[in-house]
């Protein structure tokens, strides 16, 4: 039996829920989902600079899943830019400081869309 998994702690919510290409593929349109935690991976890393190891601790992860998290994030988000997917960003395994809660206080955001 596998380790529970640990919630990733994540700033807050996201100002965008996903985007999408301005034109539509010859393919068809297709979508992709972006987790909570992995746009916090992109924030922390490629945003503020952080190294993995203090983005790690602000995540509450060890530095090999961090590693793992922002790998997987920097994947979607590059297969929907080259191929004009639609990008959504929800659910995920997360959970939000007090102080970085809504008005209503709901923080946990285990597989849930906004």
């Amino acid at each position: 039996m596998p380790r529970p998994r640990k919630p990733r702690s994540v700033h807050g919510r996201p100002i965008a829920d996903g985007f999408h290409p301005n034109r539509v593929p010859p393919w068809g349109r297709e979508e992709i989902v972006l987790p909570v935690e992995g746009l916090e991976a992109i924030r922390l890393s490629d945003f503020e600079g952080l190294g993995q190891q203090a983005a790690a601790e602000r995540m509450n992860v060890s530095r090999q899943t961090f590693g793992r998290v922002l790998a997987d994030a920097r994947r979607i988000v590059a297969e929907a830019l080259v191929l004009g997917k639609v990008l959504r960003i929800a659910g995920g395994h997360f959970e939000m400081p007090p102080w970085g809660r809504g008005r209503r206080g709901r923080g946990r955001g285990r597989g849930h869309p906004f």
